[in-house]
């Protein structure tokens, strides 16, 4: 099996069907073996049923992964490379935005290049709002500036990479998983290549500004340990800032006999320094909050049905 299509899906029962069609068409004579790892992350709607009715017709090898409920696509994303039995793994998305025209570019890329391991899409162009654009951009300046790593700004997603990446990025069994950072971490040799998100198929997109925020602090957290440093540097900051205003309080008493200032000064400062230690207290928070959850050894996800051909 030359390629796998690792695919997750979450409420695309309206898509999967048609990513099939656009599959088929676009590999039809490739030349080579392929396959569709489909995984079914908790889905509400009818994308299980759509999946095994797919399944069942079989126009090409298809696998169809079922979770127990919704783990979120990282987990749907580790799942997919478990089951993948491709020299090269392409993760793309179900509902049409990314194109399977582009894992072909992908491969072909792949084939003429041996030295290059990994090859990631980065959208060039970008139909979200300006905010939504702005808070994306900082958090990529941010995350580069904290991290050890480096991420390519836009980047997502959807790559093709060799077997060997795979088999790396399934030795790291995280359970709080980053998936752009984890590209990243492992290394080997990528190159970036820009592409055009089309418009969805079908349904509305399963981000929010909520849960991108919520994706930034993972990782963040994730890939540096800067914001525990930070917060000893704002709590030394506080402190000499507090020691000098108690001198410069004395000396107006002591020198010029100007009262100290009463109950507003007090009631703001206390306000100020304890805002400051609950901020502290959450950043280390987040940190233990990951220790706890990966000490508990829990698995990645768990599949409640695997649809695959039985000779493997």
């Amino acid at each position: 099996m030359k390629l796998s299509l690792v695919v997750p899906c979450y409420n695309e029962a309206g898509n999967v069907t048609a990513f099939l069609d656009a599959v088929l068409s676009a590999f039809n004579g490739c030349g080579y073996d392929y396959e569709i790892v489909f995984v079914d992350d908790g889905s509400k709607d009818a994308t299980l049923h759509n999946l095994k009715k797919l399944y069942n017709a079989q126009k090409c090898p298809i696998k169809v992964i079922s979770f127990s409920r919704n783990f979120g696509k990282e987990s749907a994303i580790y799942a997919g490379m478990e089951h993948a039995e491709g020299d090269y793994i392409s993760l793309i998305d179900a509902d049409l935005q990314q194109r399977p025209e582009i894992v072909l570019d992908m491969v072909k890329l792949l084939d003429e290049d041996p030295e290059c391991d990994v090859i990631a899409a980065y959208q060039d162009r970008r139909g979200e709002g300006k905010v939504l654009s702005f808070f994306k951009k900082r958090f990529y300046s941010i995350i580069n500036h904290l991290s050890d790593v480096n991420l390519h700004a836009d980047a997502s997603d959807f790559r093709t990479f060799r077997r060997s990446v795979r088999d790396s990025l399934l030795e790291l069994a995280e359970y709080h998983r980053f998936s752009k950072g984890l590209f990243a971490w492992v290394g080997y040799e990528t190159r970036f290549i820009p592409y055009t998100a089309c418009e969805r198929h079908s349904g509305k997109t399963k981000w929010s500004f909520r849960k991108l925020m919520n994706y930034a602090i993972e990782g963040i957290i994730g890939f540096s340990t800067k914001p525990l440093r930070y917060s000893i540097y704002i709590g030394t900051l506080t402190a000499v800032a507090a020691v000098l205003y108690l001198l410069w309080v004395i000396i107006e008493k002591l020198i010029w006999g100007i009262d100290i200032p009463g109950y507003a000064t007090i009631i703001v400062l206390i306000l100020l320094l304890g805002s400051i230690q609950l901020f502290c207290i959450g950043i280390i928070g987040e940190y233990v909050g990951r220790t706890f959850e990966q000490s508990k050894n829990r698995p990645v996800y768990i599949a409640k049905a695997i649809l695959k051909p039985e000779d493997e």
